[in-house]
């Protein structure tokens, strides 16, 4: 009997012959990617793409291009029956072992997309199956609207936020690949873990809201003052030690960038004195690491860091008659070594609160800090006093030191990035959750720094936990959602849209498997409610004045010619071109950095309409003129009614909401700027008395698991 039998009777011929046809793209080749790629594999799907997002590392790549069709069923030789790996630094590590299920021990620094498509194809070997695999960022120029609508379903496996990839990066990852498949009208299904929690959530255009349609919590900063003079958190110290202090001892000196950051704060209003002491300590640092490499550089760095700095710090009197705040105590080198020291009493939370910002957010997550994060279930060792010996149970890890063993740390890692760093002087040092040496220097100062501010320290599995954003990753929740990936395919596969839901794994033992209709799209959402034409275009050749005049005002605006629009073209931050503004229309596209990828945005001054994208393209090699355009232009969408006009006296005045701008909008000349978000304002001071503006509050605690 063939393999197949039971999917077809199961999923009916029409179904199945869809399964075999559609081409899917999969995002991401971690622990809900291997899972994933094995289902779709034993289901059927015979045309996968699939991505790994990894990092760039200039200078580190190379092509390798292998046939994965079965010799039992072989599939005609062509580009599209290939598998194709960009492979870069980014490869298996021994921690993904445990719960990536299609690595092995001996494909530990092999490229995750190559390994994963070779393995599963052995899963269901006399398939055909056609796997494309490529190990690179789904946001190359090559990855444009043209190239998204080749697929019939795209399915993002990202992993939970930590690992090689950051925050920001696998964030903007889903963002960008949500964009794609609302301008190209393709079915995505997103997905993510965290612990024993996950869902897959359908995201249908027109149908359901879409990644973007409900605003995501920004990720956790702190104030320069917090952080470097008074920390009130774990979570502060190790900030402190990973992102400021390490890079002021082994990263890129730049006093340009220390002066500008600290003048930022002043600016914002943090205390002007702490600020100026701040900059009289980045000086001093500059001789302290020119001596590191010597004899004695370890206990220079200590002395200044943990005894002359706090006690700088402890004769501003100021400082310490803020409400809450506990004063820290200087560290002595001697009395460390000798086991004599003293630490200051433990704070106690509520010491905490009132320095602003001492909340459950800025804690690691609660397996790292619940009863048995030190791996027995006991009470961690009081703050300064030297641990007891670990028992069986506990691994080395997961053990608090004591304050003569943090400094011992401390002296060890320095040695050994100082070596590094000497060794190859080009080369600039960065924290790396999975190096050991940085890893020890961040232990190390996050806990002497705790120790001398009255604050718990952390173990090594704890600091490593923290420091390197991990989300704790389960095996099991990846396969679950997975498969729920797969069952949600196949729904939109059979057509049936109305049967789709949002899945979600609880971890709630009576009831662990949740589910829920999606939500319609956001009215106010900047993505999905957006208006998007693919743009074929010779950036060579095409300009910007032939963009306005013939595309724009011709061909877009002929469609509203009794409306009497004038338009305002930007691109990412920066203005091109409004009716006020043609310093560029002489320049082309490419002379304006705008390539194959990129997005040029219209909107009307007045606002009255959503905003039109126009995605470049690959040019058409037959087009007379340098572009081309779809043969109608598309119906423009309204925005939706939020304005409300209050009548006062001389003036009208209009109420206007727009969404908080994330950053400002540069111009590509000298025009103004102007604030940059999906709704971007750029209306005529002339046609407006005065204008109010109210920010919408973005506090919805939602974020995609």
């Amino acid at each position: 009997m063939p393999r197949a039998t039971h999917t077809k009777s199961l999923l009916g011929p029409e179904v199945y012959a869809k399964v075999r046809d559609t081409r899917v793209l999969v995002v991401g080749a971690g622990g809900i990617g291997c899972e994933l790629l094995k289902n779709l594999v034993l289901v059927g799907f015979a045309n996968i793409e699939i991505h790994h997002l990894a990092p760039a590392h200039p200078g580190v790549s190379f092509s390798i291009t292998i046939s994965v069709c079965c010799p039992a069923a072989p599939l005609p030789r062509s580009p599209a029956n290939s598998l194709t790996c960009q492979i870069d630094l980014d490869t298996i590590d021994l921690s993904n072992l445990n719960r990536q299920f299609l690595f092995r021990k001996p494909d530990i620094s092999k490229p995750k997309a190559l390994v994963a498509a070779a393995t599963a194809r052995h899963f269901n070997p006399s398939s055909g199956i056609n796997i494309h695999a490529r190990h690179g960022n789904v946001k190359e120029k090559e990855n444009d609207l043209e190239w998204i609508k080749g697929f019939g379903l795209v399915m993002n496996a990202l992993d939970n936020m930590g690992g090689v990839v950051s925050i920001v990066d696998r964030a903007d990852a889903r963002r960008h690949v949500n964009r794609l498949c609302q301008a190209a009208g393709v079915p995505l299904i997103e997905s993510g873990t965290a612990g024993y929690l996950g869902q897959a959530t359908p995201i249908i255009k027109d149908r359901t809201e879409c990644y973007d349609c409900v605003p995501k919590e920004a990720p956790k900063s702190f104030p320069v003052c917090t952080i470097r003079a008074t920390p009130s958190e774990p979570i502060h110290c190790i900030v402190w030690a990973k992102s400021y202090l390490f890079g002021k001892l082994f990263g890129e000196d730049d006093e340009a960038v220390d002066e500008e950051e600290l003048d930022k704060a002043k600016a914002e209003g943090e205390n002007a004195e702490e600020i100026d002491n701040l900059k009289k300590e980045a000086a001093a640092f500059r001789e302290v690491r020119r001596a590191l490499g010597e004899e004695d550089g370890p206990r220079r760095v200590f002395e200044k860091v943990f005894h002359q700095d706090i006690e700088r710090l402890l004769s501003m009197d100021d400082m310490w008659k803020v409400p809450g705040r506990v004063k820290p105590k200087a560290l002595d080198y001697d009395a460390v070594v000798s086991e004599t020291f003293v630490p200051p009493p433990p704070r106690t939370p509520a010491a905490s609160q009132p320095n602003g910002s001492a909340s459950a957010s800025t804690s690691a997550p609660a397996s790292a800090n619940g009863p048995a994060a030190n791996g027995n279930g006991a009470a961690p060792p009081s703050n300064g006093v030297k641990a007891t010996a670990p028992t069986q149970a506990q691994l080395k890890d997961q053990r608090e030191l004591s304050v003569k063993e943090n400094l011992e740390l401390f002296v060890d890692s320095c040695r050994r990035l100082s070596a590094r760093a000497i060794a190859h002087p080009n080369v600039l040092l960065s924290f790396d959750k999975d190096d050991d040496d940085t890893l020890d220097f961040v232990l190390a100062t996050a806990n002497l720094r705790a120790t001398a501010y009255g604050i718990a320290n952390k173990t090594r599995f704890q600091v490593k936990e923290m420091a390197g954003n991990i989300i704790p990753a389960i095996a099991t929740t990846n396969a679950i959602i997975a498969g729920m990936i797969v069952m949600q395919a196949i729904t939109i596969l059979s057509s049936q849209l109305d049967k789709l839901r949002t899945t979600f794994v609880r971890s709630i033992a009576s009831n662990p498997l949740g589910m829920a209709v999606p939500s319609p799209p956001n009215p106010a959402c900047p993505v999905c409610r957006d208006v998007y034409v693919p743009f074929k275009v010779d950036t060579t050749k095409c300009t910007l004045g032939e963009l306005v005049l013939e595309v724009v005002k011709g061909w877009l605006g002929e469609a509203h010619a009794d409306e009497d629009l004038e338009w305002t073209v930007l691109e990412g931050g920066r203005i091109l071109a409004d009716p006020d503004f043609d310093d560029n229309h002489d320049k082309t596209l490419e002379e304006l950095k705008i390539e194959r990828g990129k997005m040029i945005t219209v909107i009307d001054e007045d606002q009255v309409y959503r905003p039109v994208h126009f995605c470049i393209c690959e040019p058409d090699p037959q087009a007379v003129k340098p572009f081309t355009l779809p043969a109608h232009p598309p119906a423009l969408v309204p925005r939706p009614a939020k304005a409300s006009v209050v009548e006062t006296e001389p003036d009208e005045v209009e109420i206007v909401e727009i969404p908080k701008p994330s950053a400002p909008i540069t111009t590509a000349g000298t025009k103004r700027p102007a604030p940059d978000d999906g709704d971007v304002s750029v209306g005529s001071d002339i046609k407006r008395k005065r204008m109010a503006v109210v920010v919408q509050d973005e506090d919805d605690d939602f974020e995609i698991l």
